[in-house]
């Protein structure tokens, strides 16, 4: 148990603190392309064909249906942003917590909490992965 405990001690303090801070660092970039992308209004559009993946609209829909579709699409993508910056916010704060019980251990204990945040951090960081990719 002492190896393994000094073993793991040794893998989590860089790679974990490591692996979040990069993910939180992607997730910062990404929030800007999506940004950027549901901002923009000024790209000319073909009639019939939705600004967004290319997808053809009912040639009948009115241009309030239409604006309502877009609004609503803007008022999704602003949400899953703000629950991004909250979550990556969240993984910071566990990433820093992990860090400080894995500094107060030594090579001859392992700390159940350690596993735990690690995991706590592990699941958060695939909620944030699927919310990226708009699930």
């Amino acid at each position: 148990m002492t190896s393994s405990s000094a073993f793991l001690r040794r893998l989590v303090k860089p790679a974990v603190l490591a692996a979040v801070l990069f993910f939180i660092w992607g997730i910062a970039i990404c929030g800007v392309a999506i940004w950027a992308q549901s901002t923009d209004e000024s790209t000319p559009q073909l009639p019939g064909v939705s600004r967004h993946r290319g997808v053809s609209q009912p040639p009948d829909e009115d241009a309030a249906t239409a604006q309502q579709r877009r609004d609503m699409a803007k008022k999704q993508n602003l949400k899953r942003q703000q629950d991004l910056k909250k979550d990556t916010d969240k993984l910071l704060e566990l990433a820093t917590q992990l860090k400080q019980y894995v500094d107060k251990t030594n090579e001859n204990t392992l700390s159940v909490e350690v596993i735990r945040k690690a995991e706590e951090i592990e699941k958060l960081a695939h909620s944030v992965k699927e919310k990226m990719k708009g699930q």
